[in-house]
């Protein structure tokens, strides 16, 4: 019953954040001169489980966010369904959201997806976050979840 009020919460402030002043929005989200994902495709993550460059000739702003596609196809995708692709908790490490809720930098080429969802990861200096997150995932992301709230509201 817990799992499914943090689920509830977490989705009617997802969706009145996205229905929120753009600007607000893009103050929280992980971005370089308003683009998500240091460019790489948000789609491609998921329909070629790998982390793919985009172009800047295919791209797409939603709510303030712009986003590079490697593919036409893959823009299309997105403008269907943006909630399905966008990465979470803007874009920042998940592992930092869940451990200490703190926004920290990515590695667009460590994620993993999970429930159809995309998350990010720190991977530098010999410190890969993607394998702590995967030591103890379901806690982790149930703070992550809830740390995130803590940003977006």
């Amino acid at each position: 019953m817990k799992h499914f009020i943090t689920i509830l919460l977490i989705s009617i402030s997802s969706t009145l954040f996205a229905q929120s002043n753009s600007s607000e929005r893009v103050k929280q989200y992980n971005l370089e001169q308003q683009l998500a994902i240091q460019g790489y495709d948000p789609v491609a993550y998921f329909t070629q489980s790998k982390a793919t460059k985009g172009s800047p000739k295919i791209n797409l702003s939603h709510l303030g966010v712009i986003y590079y596609f490697s593919s036409e196809a893959n823009k299309k995708l997105f403008e269907a369904n943006p909630q399905k692709y966008e990465p979470q908790y803007g874009g920042w490490c998940a592992y930092a959201m869940g451990s200490n809720a703190e926004k920290v930098e990515i590695d667009p080429k460590t994620f993993k997806i999970l429930d159809g969802k995309l998350y990010l990861f720190y991977n530098a200096y010999w410190n890969n976050t993607l394998k702590s997150w995967n030591k103890d995932e379901k806690n982790l992301k149930i703070k992550a979840d809830r740390n995130w709230l803590k940003f977006i509201n």
